[in-house]
C-alpha cells in the first residue's frame, strides 16, 4: 500500500511529540490523514503545536510523562476514549547523555532508562491489547547506539540496546497475531536531543557537540519511519555511516570499538579530552 493512502483514519499516538522526530512524524502523519495522539510532559506546548498536526477533531494533545506507568495507563485510555481504538504506537519519546562512566552520578542512568526503556515499555504494555485487535503496530525509535554502543553514552547506549532486545521479543511473542513490530534506528538526526542532553551530575548539556544543519532533517527522518510503517517492516536503520556501523559492529567489533572511539574523540569537547 502507498504511504499516503496506509495511515488515513488510522489512530496514531506518537510519545515526544512536542519536539524533533515526535513533532516531525505526527505533523507527517496528520498530513496523511490519521487521527494523532501527541503525548509529552508540556501540555501547552503540545496545544500550541496541535493546529500543525491537523484538524482540531483529529489531533488530541495529552500530557504524559512516559516514565510513569499510571501517564502511560492515561494516555492510552485517553486515545481509545476519544478516537476509539489505536492502530500504531510511536515510542519516541527518549533522553541522552554524554559522560565517562567514572565520571557519572547514577541517577543519570536511572533517569534514562526510566524514560527510554521504561517509557517504551510502559506504553506498549497498556497499548498492546488495542493493537493485537487492530493487528496494529508498535514501534520503538531507537539508535544506531542500540547495535553498536557509543562511548560516553554509557545509559544511552545500554537503554536503547534494551528496547531493542523488548520489542524484537514481542515480535516472537505476537509472530501469528498479525502485530507489526518495527525498529526503527535513526542515524544523526538534527534535533535538541543533544542540547537536553544530561551531564554526569544530571543536568543539561546545553549546547550540541555537532554541526545540526549537516544531519539528516527531522522531517527526512520521519517519512522514512512512515515508509518502513506502510510497508510493515521489522527493521529500519537508517543513514549510510549507520548501516556501515552495524554491519562493521558485526563482522568487526574490536575494530569497529576503535573507529567509534576515534570518532567520538573529534567531538567538541569530547568527554576523552
Amino acid at each position: 500500500m502507498q504511504v499516503n493512502e496506509y495511515f488515513k483514519d488510522k489512530v496514531v499516538i506518537v510519545t515526544g511529540a512536542s519536539s524533533g522526530i515526535g513533532l516531525a512524524s505526527a505533523r507527517l502523519f496528520g498530513s496523511l490523514g490519521a487521527y494523532v495522539v501527541m503525548a509529552a510532559r508540556s501540555y501547552d506546548k503540545l496545544c500550541s503545536l496541535a493546529p500543525s498536526v491537523g484538524a482540531s477533531d483529529h489531533v488530541l494533545p495529552v500530557r504524559c510523562d512516559v516514565s510513569s506507568e499510571e501517564d502511560c495507563k492515561a494516555l492510552v485510555e485517553a486515545a481509545v476514549q476519544w478516537f476509539g481504538g489505536i492502530d500504531i504506537l510511536v515510542n519516541n519519546a527518549g533522553l541522552s547523555m554524554r559522560a565517562m562512566f567514572k565520571d557519572l552520578d547514577l541517577q543519570v542512568i536511572h533517569r534514562l532508562m526510566d524514560v527510554n526503556f521504561w517509557g517504551t515499555v510502559n506504553c506498549t504494555k497498556y497499548a498492546l491489547p488495542y493493537l493485537l485487535e487492530s493487528k496494529g503496530q508498535v514501534v520503538g525509535v531507537v539508535s544506531i547506539a542500540a547495535y553498536s554502543a557509543l562511548p560516553a553514552r554509557t545509559g544511552y547506549s545500554a537503554s536503547k540496546y534494551a528496547i531493542r532486545g523488548f520489542l524484537d521479543t514481542i515480535r516472537i511473542e505476537h509472530l501469528k497475531d498479525g502485530l507489526g513490530v518495527l525498529v526503527f534506528a535513526p542515524g544523526y538526526t538534527s534535533s535538541n536531543v543533544r542540547n537536553a542532553a544530561l551531564t554526569a551530575d544530571g543536568s543539561a548539556q546545553g549546547e550540541t557537540p555537532l554541526d545540526e544543519d549537516k544531519l539528516m532533517s527531522a522531517e527526512k527522518c520521519a517519512q522514512y519511519l512512515a515508509k518502513g510503517l506502510a510497508e510493515r517492516k521489522s527493521e529500519v536503520i537508517l543513514t549510510p555511516l549507520g548501516k556501515a556501523t552495524v554491519w562493521a559492529h558485526r563482522l568487526f567489533p574490536r575494530l569497529t570499538d576503535k573507529l567509534t572511539y576515534k570518532y567520538i574523540a573529534r567531538e567538541t569537547d569530547s568527554p576523552f579530552k
